[in-house]
């Protein structure tokens, strides 16, 4: 079976997701692309938010697909204007008075159109690692100031994702003829 190699320089952070993987994704770390919370895209399918993440010379982009309410987390603990306000910090002190710490946060899978992260722990006393969808652990992971990696086959394929979720989008946006909208 020949492989296909993705032109990494020609993607688009609005290209939707891809196809899906059964398999999570092995890496070594010097694989691991860092990536930082740039905005988020709203398309016309406003129940599918966009959280965007770049690295830190702009070359790669992930989308990463999340919930209204995850998306507006992560908006309002963005703005630095107003007093913080997360629904997290409960969970940021457990965590604290447990001694357990997210030490990184990397993206591992695609299945349908979900993605999953895999947040690597320390201080917990039966596991090292845990695998969540990603649309579940974003605003989380922000909260804490998790590093955040994917490899570059990885950001390539979620750019791919879900012929499904990029179709539903286009009707969407060809009934109301609004063009998306990003928030930065």
């Amino acid at each position: 079976m020949k492989e296909q190699v993705l032109d990494l320089n020609n993607l688009r952070a609005d290209i939707i997701f891809a196809e899906e993987s059964h398999d999570e994704e092995t890496f070594h770390q010097e694989d691991l692309v860092q990536l930082f919370p740039y905005g988020l895209s709203v398309t016309g399918d406003v129940s599918r938010p966009f959280l965007l993440l770049k690295d830190a010379s702009h070359a790669y982009t992930l989308p990463v697909a999340v919930s209204p309410i995850e998306a507006g987390v992560a908006l309002s603990q963005s703005n630095k204007s107003i007093a913080e306000s997360t629904p997290h910090k409960f969970t940021q002190l457990l965590m604290e008075s447990l001694g357990i710490e997210v030490r990184q946060a990397v993206f591992v899978e695609i299945k349908g159109a979900n993605q999953y992260v895999r947040l690597y722990l320390t201080g917990h006393p039966k596991s090292n690692s845990i695998k969540v969808r990603a649309d579940e652990a974003m605003s989380l992971c922000l909260h804490l100031n998790t590093p955040i990696f994917a490899t570059k086959n990885y950001i390539g394929r979620s750019k791919v994702m879900s012929a499904t979720v990029e179709s539903n989008s286009h009707v969407l946006q060809n009934m109301s003829g609004e063009k998306p909208r990003y928030l930065n």
